[in-house]
């Protein structure tokens, strides 16, 4: 193993061997000594799109920059995966109705797992492998030294609620009439809380705070270009495939969390009891297994378990099957969007979400991650936030089920925002 700065001359030797004037791909890779925190290296960088990623066991993170290709929907990304060697991964974001995505295959990627850490640069090109190699070293050329990260400090001037609480209530009521009147058992509203600040906002410095005291998350940062980013930190899973092994979960069911243990496992206690909170679990639950009906031979539910956050403590159930057909292409858009993040059914609550919630929800509650031929993991991107210099959009959302009460509803949506809003500055919750 090299340091990092051996690894980089290292890459750039082999590139300079590279001959080949015709079409293909090629990745080389360098493993390294433990060389300090790749957000840090990340951040300094020049280039873009940027991605961070850290699984939410912690053994895993990933800090990609550059892009020899770009995918705009979960289709064209498929079909590269179906030619690519099978642990080459393509990575990035879909939307909340898994139509559009941002997904790439980075130029550079630091990777750490539990084996150490790899430095990998990755070569494509329809014409001549030799005419990106020479690409490829110079933007080995224009890659910065790591500096740390500055601190945030941000002073907040202005913060808006779409809906307002006012709003939020009547949209509750009109959902709870649908409810009532039998066009959907269950939706999902959400509210977005711009915040704009005295001067631009760093996603790195953001998603750094959040790492910090956010655990148990699969925390990501996506930034498009300098200044627009989508950053979180979200604790539940979309799916994971391995082969054909298909993991999932529903993670719907909330309650607050408290620094004290015993009050804390009190919460949790009645969590686990609630009537409202078990219904609104076992309709994600039985959206799911309906969703792979066909696609997997058997499904396990496992049984509930309490998920306990910083601000909050959920439900989950983790869900088995193994897929009759591997493909991630099925298992996204058979899964995306759940009843945990829309409602169920499925068109009935995105048609009344559609049609009443004021705002687009873009990136929020859909997806991020990597597909592969070998394994695939997305998150569902929640705890989530929209930077464009210095305004900040946070997004929460709470689900709707008979009995629900708006107000209960919105302390539970101020506690899910306060995940990433409490970094940023005390009031602006």
């Amino acid at each position: 193993m090299v340091a990092f700065s051996a690894a980089l001359n290292q890459l750039r030797n082999d590139l300079q061997q590279i001959a080949c004037r015709q079409a293909g791909y090629q990745r080389l890779s360098v493993r390294m000594s433990d060389s300090g925190d790749a957000l840090c290296w990340l951040n300094a960088q020049h280039c873009w799109p940027q991605l961070w990623w850290q699984h939410r066991n912690g053994r895993e993170s990933v800090a990609a920059c550059g892009e020899v290709r770009h995918f705009c929907d979960i289709q064209q990304a498929q079909a590269a995966v179906n030619q690519l060697p099978a642990d080459w991964r393509i990575w990035g974001a879909n939307d909340f109705a898994a139509e559009q995505s941002y997904l790439f295959l980075p130029r550079m990627l630091w990777r750490r797992n539990e084996t150490g850490c790899q430095l990998q640069l990755y070569l494509w090109s329809e014409t001549s492998l030799y005419d990106d190699a020479q690409h490829a070293l110079q933007f080995l050329a224009g890659l910065q030294p790591s500096q740390p990260l500055a601190p945030l400090n941000v002073s907040l001037l202005a913060s808006q609620h779409t809906p307002d609480r006012d709003g939020w209530s009547h949209l509750v009521d009109h959902a709870l009439t649908a409810i009532a009147a039998g066009e959907m058992d269950k939706v999902v509203l959400a509210r977005a809380t711009d915040l704009w600040f005295s001067h631009a906002v760093s996603a790195a410095a953001l998603l750094a705070a959040s790492r910090r005291v956010n655990h148990h998350c699969y925390h990501f940062m996506l930034a498009f270009d300098q200044h627009h980013a989508f950053v979180g930190s979200t604790p539940e899973r979309l799916f994971m495939r391995q082969q054909s092994e298909l993991l999932t979960e529903a993670l719907a069911g909330t309650v607050a969390n408290h620094a004290d243990d015993n009050q804390a496992a009190s919460l949790a206690a009645w969590l686990r009891n609630d009537d409202k909170n078990q219904r609104e679990n076992l309709l994600v639950v039985d959206d799911i297994c309906q969703r792979l009906q066909g696609m997997v031979a058997g499904l396990d539910v496992m049984p509930a378990e309490v998920v306990r956050l910083r601000k909050v403590q959920h439900l989950r159930r983790r869900i088995h099957g193994e897929l009759r057909q591997c493909s991630d292409e099925l298992c996204l858009t058979h899964l995306q969007p759940t009843a945990a993040v829309a409602g169920f059914p499925r068109q009935p609550a995105r048609g009344f979400i559609s049609r009443h919630e004021p705002f687009t929800r873009q990136w929020y509650a859909g997806s991020l991650g990597y597909l592969s031929r070998q394994k695939s993991e997305f998150s569902v991107s929640l705890r989530s936030a929209l930077i464009d210099e210095r305004r900040v959009r946070l997004y929460a959302g709470a689900g709707i089920v008979a009995g629900s009460d708006a107000r209960q509803e919105w302390l539970e949506i101020d506690n899910k925002a306060a995940a990433l809003a409490t970094l940023l500055a005390d009031d602006s919750r």
